[in-house]
């Protein structure tokens, strides 16, 4: 019977890559080690997944040994997962006026990004704090500084993201232009750093997506100001918030203020039909979440092949 699952899964995953479409997947536990990710994603029928590989709080740091490393790749291996993905601590603030806070946060990401290369993982997302402390032209002189330490002399092979914000508390990276502000600022373009979306914090943030029109109108605008090119992969999660409500508040897919007509109007825009999505909603209906976009991806599909 597991034989067959997991045979199931590969197959199922194998076809959608035929197609060259997007895979979905889920923020996964690594409770007992990180090897368990993709055992814990595949019970919920992911394609991919995302995971810490540390407390998002802080504390210490669990060892990659070889062992762990290569039973987490078999893992990933024999339940058919396509690609994964790391997310950094949640203390990251580069521009915070306590000096711990501020170089650690450096030090965090770079670390993320070496231990998501033995890993595997493809990106490392982070949200890079808030201007609260500083202000905003301070505290980007600042961000600019940790970021360089961050990308500087970096060999791996997973890449870095930035994850757009919510717009609460004066937070850096909440507009496409904030975004492109970073990514092409002359010490930093170099290096590559790209954009994971994330539809909640979007929508909070003033980017509609209720509509194929307004999916049209917020990917036009991202492509002219970042480059669709940028824009690696997707954190997918209905609103527990209005539009352009500033807060950070995750829905399951179709019970908030986006709906279900709104992602299916998203997985429609053929322009984003090699990128992945991660559910980051809660675990009690997340495998809901999951089959529910699967469905949208069968009728998208059936759609571009009439």
């Amino acid at each position: 019977m597991y034989v067959t699952r997991v045979s199931q899964y590969i197959i199922h995953a194998t076809f959608y890559l035929l197609l060259h479409f997007m895979f979905f997947g889920a923020h996964v536990s690594i409770a007992g080690g990180v090897f368990n990710a993709p055992l814990n994603s595949a019970a919920l029928g992911g394609e991919v997944f995302q995971m810490f590989t540390r407390s998002p709080q802080g504390g210490s740091v669990p060892e990659l040994t070889p062992e762990i490393v290569a039973l987490f790749k078999k893992n990933c291996e024999l339940l058919g997962q396509r690609e994964w993905y790391v997310h950094c601590p949640y203390f990251i603030n580069f521009a915070s006026a306590n000096p711990r806070i501020k170089h650690g946060s450096s030090a965090v990401i770079r670390q993320e990004l070496e231990r998501s290369t033995l890993l595997s993982a493809k990106y490392v997302m982070a949200h890079l704090g808030s201007y609260k402390d500083l202000g905003p032209e301070k505290g980007f002189e600042e961000l600019i500084l940790g970021l360089e330490k961050v990308v500087t002399g970096y060999t791996g092979s997973a890449q870095f993201l930035i994850e757009l914000s919510a717009g609460a508390g004066s937070p850096i990276g909440h507009t496409f232009e904030d975004l492109a502000k970073i990514i092409f600022h002359p010490k930093l373009k170099k290096y590559h750093i790209g954009i994971c979306y994330d539809t909640q914090h979007a929508f909070a943030s003033g980017y509609d997506i209720r509509t194929p029109e307004a999916v049209k109108s917020t990917f036009d605008k991202f492509d002219k100001i970042i480059g669709l090119d940028n824009l690696k992969m997707f954190h997918c999660n209905d609103s527990k918030i209005e539009f352009n409500g500033h807060k950070d508040r995750h829905e399951h897919i179709g019970d908030g203020h986006i709906g279900r007509a709104g992602f299916e109007a998203l997985l429609g825009d053929k322009r984003l039909k090699d990128k992945n999505f991660i559910c980051e909603t809660e675990h009690d209906k997340v495998k809901e979440d999951l089959k529910i976009l699967k469905k949208i991806r069968i009728r998208v599909d059936k759609k571009s092949l009439l």
